[in-house]
């Protein structure tokens, strides 16, 4: 067979004519793409110097504004930074003094140094006085007005010149270590705020003179109606010994975990909680406090400063100082809220001149437990209540550091038992127990 060669059939001129058009057509879009080019290119060219000026002059008004901020802010602290001069000192108002890096002390005179440590709270404005302007406060420090022998100076109470009642506390002569202990008490007073903690309302260093002026606490100390010298001296009821265990136990809650890095107060006991007219506690003294370390519980080693019987054994032994040294401190206070007896008694029987070691095997026994409480409080008291203080203040004087709670633990566990109390008398809840005689 032979092949057959078959071709393609030729189109119609209509149909070709038509096909020569829709070639046409699909080719006139490109061209109009081609030509819409230009006029977007244009538009840009407008828009984008509008959009640039308009940004550049937004930031050259942000300028303007935060220059003039600026320059309020210095205006400010101007007229806020007055500069005191004092015979031969002077002193910068509202500049702190540093603990770690301060300057030294020239020709008699303190400097305010650097910004503290302490980043979480800023100063607050605290008073410069003269030594002059106290001795007015105090009619020349006349002994009738004396309210305190501590540990380095004398508190007098006084009145300021706009009237208000403050405790005045003259720092006596001890060399280098009470120049640190002014300074670390001036700087982190200034700094923290707490209804807890008694406030600073100023300072004096006028030459030689270091002077802490506070606000004024009329009850005076824990020390002196716990052990009072006077044994007719009317006993605190047990109501208000467990309102000043919890505002204790605030006072170091905030110290601890409040603060940024934690404060270890490092000198906690009865001398130095101070009671207002309602019988409030609050705490002073700061002048051996130690800023912790950013481990854990604020580890830091130091020497050992304290007083006995109050110091935990870790950092008596070591002296390796936590904020678990606080805690163990307040679980010695805690025993003299219970018991009525001082840290180190050397007049009792053998095995009962340490408080600590004394205790501690008793407080897990209910029945020895009733018996170790304070004879001044008659049985006026809540076994209850005393059951779970006990276990408090057991857990606060462990021997090992680690199995002691930390302070927010010990307060959650306190605020159940005084809402209670609360409940029990809303009113009128006596800060003594009116049974016993009252101090003559």
């Amino acid at each position: 067979m032979g092949t057959k060669n078959i071709a393609a059939p030729a189109s119609p001129p209509g149909l070709a004519s038509k096909n020569h058009t829709q070639n046409h057509h699909q080719s006139q879009p490109q061209q109009h793409h081609h030509h819409n080019i230009l006029p977007s290119t244009s538009i840009l060219v407008i828009i984008m110097p509008t959009i640039i000026s308009i940004l550049l002059v937004a930031i050259l008004l942000i300028v303007v504004f935060l220059r003039r901020l600026q320059s309020t802010k210095n205006n400010d602290s101007t007229k806020n930074n007055r500069i005191i001069n004092n015979s031969n000192c002077m002193f910068i108002t509202l500049s702190t003094i540093n603990i770690n890096f301060c300057q030294e002390v020239k020709d008699g005179c303190l400097y305010g140094g650097s910004s503290s440590r302490l980043a979480q709270t800023k100063s607050r404005r605290v008073e410069v006085f003269t030594y002059k302007e106290l001795e007015v406060a105090t009619d020349k420090f006349n002994e009738a007005n004396v309210v305190g022998n501590e540990r380095c100076g004398v508190v007098y109470k006084g009145v300021l010149s706009e009237g208000t009642m403050a405790a005045v506390k003259v720092l006596q002569g001890q060399g280098k270590q009470g120049e640190r202990a002014f300074r670390s008490e001036v700087d982190l007073l200034s700094r923290l705020h707490s209804p807890y903690i008694v406030e600073l309302l100023g300072y004096c260093a006028d030459q030689h003179h270091r002077v802490l002026v506070f606000e004024f606490m009329p009850s005076g100390t824990l020390q002196h109606h716990l052990h009072p010298p006077n044994k007719q001296s009317p006993t605190v009821n047990w109501g208000t010994r467990l309102r000043i265990s919890l505002d204790c136990a605030r006072a170091l809650e905030f110290l601890h975990e409040h603060t940024m890095p934690s404060i270890i107060h490092r000198d906690f006991k009865c001398s130095n909680i101070l009671l207002d007219q309602n019988f409030r506690a609050k705490v002073w003294d700061f002048g051996l406090a130690k800023i912790g370390s950013d481990k854990i519980n604020g580890l830091v080693s130091t020497r050992v400063l304290g007083t006995t019987g109050y110091l935990a054994p870790e950092y008596a032994s070591t002296g390796k100082l936590t904020t678990k040294s606080d805690v163990y401190s307040y679980g010695v206070v805690l025993l003299e809220l219970l018991t009525g007896r001082v840290p180190v008694d050397t007049k009792r029987p053998p095995g009962e001149h340490v408080l600590v070691s004394w205790a501690l095997p008793r407080l897990t026994n209910r029945e020895k437990v009733e018996k170790m409480v304070d004879p001044a409080l008659q049985g006026q008291f809540s076994k209850k209540d005393l059951t779970q203080v006990a276990a408090i203040a057991a857990m606060c004087v462990q021997t090992e550091p680690d199995y002691r709670p930390i302070m927010t633990d010990v307060v959650q566990s306190l605020i159940p038992l005084v809402k209670n109390l609360s409940s029990a008398c809303p009113s009128n809840s006596f800060s003594f127990n009116q049974t016993v005689s009252p101090r003559s």
